[in-house]
């Protein structure tokens, strides 16, 4: 598996170790929530959490900042603008935004390993103004043009 070198800056109210790889073939590594109190969560509600951490990322490259499985599926809690973008050139306080989806409130507390970061490549698309476009079979069609599985559900 290939890496790339992302520089980490803890800020002032960071405690605990860096992030790392939770697996040997894991894509993304956990951010974890620095509080200096509980976080109540309410359905429904969003929060912006702070990580305490600022990046370096390599040009050409971003990072993703996606949902944690767990929490997701068990408590309803995932990121607002999912997955979020860290750019290259930003340089302050990787910050996530959670939305409580679910039907308790949950409490975050200092250090909870609130979300995942994936570092991914990016090309920028090369915008060519154009008076037409190709034809395909879907043509303009839109949400739902392609059709529907078959299946009891869809009957």
């Amino acid at each position: 598996m290939q890496s790339k070198k992302v520089l980490v800056q803890r800020l002032p109210h960071f405690k605990g170790a860096l992030p790392a790889y939770e697996s040997a073939h894991a894509s993304g590594f956990d951010l974890r929530a620095q509080l200096t109190q509980p976080l109540l969560l309410k359905p429904g509600e969003r929060a912006l959490v702070p990580t305490g951490l600022a990046l370096e990322i390599p040009p050409g490259f971003e990072i993703q900042v996606r949902p944690r499985s767990g929490w997701a599926a068990k408590k309803g809690i995932t990121v607002v603008n999912s997955p979020g973008t860290v750019d290259a050139d930003y340089r302050g306080e990787v910050k996530v935004a959670l939305i409580n989806l679910g039907q308790e409130p949950l409490e975050i507390q200092d250090q909870d390993r609130m979300a995942q970061a994936v570092l991914c490549p990016v090309f920028q698309a090369e915008l060519v103004d154009s008076t037409e476009l190709s034809s395909t079979a879907r043509g303009a069609g839109g949400f739902g043009s392609t059709g529907f599985s078959a299946g009891p559900a869809n009957s």
